[in-house]
């Protein structure tokens, strides 16, 4: 359930205002601090706070070590902010609001232990290597004043260590973790959760303007999530044309509908495709947390004795979708247009970087970093490094997809990519960037010299 679609049986209550100027420092508050969670429903970490007993201050703080790298139009800020502000409106509604700051982490949290007396802290668990370090800043600072910082397992069903083989060893292949991942899941059922019923903080404060966090709020570009076609997904979910995704990507990235309701919707058997997309999800991220290098290096150690060829304007045509072979090129434009590229087609596409024109793979996936609205470290990282065939359970080396026959199997009449490349003609396009013939062996040379053997 989105924040805009919030039932009317969530029973909130507020305390009645003593002054116009209630001193926030005499009265003992909990905090509730959003960040991957952008919903009042079955949050987990809310309802604990509201759990407490006591006032609960909601708060979320746009980080400047995040913002600083974005440009002041990203679709994704703009999201967030909507949401939150769907959020603010709600709340006010009850008596309350939601703290909104953009500043140096720490140095907000600092301010507001000056202006409120916080008992305690209560969050959901973020799982990537960096927000693990924020988390630990956080509460050092707190637990050196007496105050608890308490965090829950909110965006996945199971984390870090709750699928691991018998030896308590994670997993890096799929296909097992899939399997106990859905043993597990029948055996334990989906945890539950609902919505708390709990008093929120009289907080009265004018949600701050886009301009004053120094960004653009423009046209809503994040399109509602949308399940109606989940049932031909297994069917249908390789041939870009046909829209049979859901757009549940962002959704799920920055927590505007829990996983727990989204799973509770599926059939095991029915959905078994759409499902086992879910479960990669989650792979991947306890990949991430269990060997954060992989953030920045290869997780096969093999691999990282490639010799990236990194031509700089191949590059660039990669990204601006000018290499000829169109479903990349369409792809490509659909990215930079949308925001949004289909799964079979992102395949495609980060193939023919790493392997026709041996680009790091890195690269390619800063780039997508800085694109996809449903932007996730560990799933990016992980199908990169797939479809580089450096990562764990990755497509091996040898696997070269071949642009044209791809097209010719998901998009042979054309539709998707005469929607992102307007007027295309396959007999007039663009001449090919390189041949795929001479591409495929060159990869092939340069992978079997650049790998090493695994410790």
């Amino acid at each position: 359930m989105v924040v805009h679609e919030i039932k009317q049986d969530l029973a909130i209550s507020v305390p009645k205002q003593r002054s116009e100027k209630m001193k926030n420092s005499t009265r003992d508050i909990v905090i509730f601090w959003f960040r991957r969670d952008l919903r009042l429903e079955d949050n987990t970490g809310l309802n604990a706070a509201l759990r407490s007993k006591v006032p609960v201050l909601p708060v979320f703080i746009f980080d400047d070590s995040i913002l600083n790298t974005l440009p002041p139009d990203d679709a994704r800020l703009d999201f967030i902010y909507r949401q939150l502000n769907k959020i603010h409106g709600y709340l006010k509604g009850q008596g309350s609001g939601l703290y909104c700051r953009r500043g140096s982490v720490i140095q907000i949290w600092e301010a507001l232990l000056q202006e409120f007396q916080v008992k305690a802290v209560y969050c959901n668990k973020d799982y990537e290597p960096e927000a693990i370090r924020r988390d630990d800043s956080v509460k050092d600072l707190l637990e050196k004043r007496g105050i608890k910082f308490y965090c829950f397992k909110d965006q996945v069903i199971f984390e870090e260590d709750e699928i691991v083989k018998s030896d308590g060893m994670p997993y890096t292949v799929f296909t097992p973790y899939m399997h106990k991942w859905r043993e597990t899941l029948k055996a334990q059922g989906i945890p539950e959760t609902g919505t708390e019923k709990g008093r929120f903080y009289h907080y009265e404060s004018k949600f701050p303007e886009a301009s004053e966090l120094h960004f653009h709020s423009g046209p809503e570009t994040v399109k509602p999530y949308d399940l109606k076609h989940i049932g031909r997904y297994a069917a249908e979910r390789d041939y870009p044309a046909k829209e049979a995704g859901s757009y549940l990507g962002p959704h799920l990235r920055f927590g505007t509908l829990s996983v727990r309701e989204l799973i509770s919707q599926l059939d095991p058997v029915k959905h078994t495709v759409f499902l086992s997309e879910l479960i990669w999800r989650e792979f991947f991220m306890q990949i991430l947390y269990h060997y954060p290098r992989v953030a920045t290096e290869s997780f096969r150690e093999k691999y990282m004795g490639i010799q990236w060829r990194n031509d700089q304007k191949e590059f660039e045509s990669w990204c601006r979708g000018q290499t000829g072979y169109a479903m990349v090129d369409a792809g490509m434009r659909q990215l930079n247009e949308s925001g949004y590229m289909h799964n079979r087609v992102r395949m495609v596409a980060a193939s023919f970087l790493c392997k026709h024109l041996l680009v790091d793979w890195r690269w390619g996936e800063a780039y997508f970093a800085s694109k996809l609205l449903d932007y996730e470290l560990s799933s990016n990282n992980g199908n990169w490094q797939w479809a580089a065939g450096t990562g764990c359970d990755a497509a091996p080396y040898f696997r070269i997809f071949n642009p044209v026959s791809q097209q010719q199997k998901f998009d042979k009449d054309f539709a998707y990519i005469s929607k992102w490349i307007p007027g295309f003609r396959a007999n007039q396009y663009i001449p090919f960037i390189v041949d795929h013939a001479y591409a495929r062996e060159r990869a092939l040379k340069t992978y079997r010299h650049g790998t090493r053997e695994e410790n």
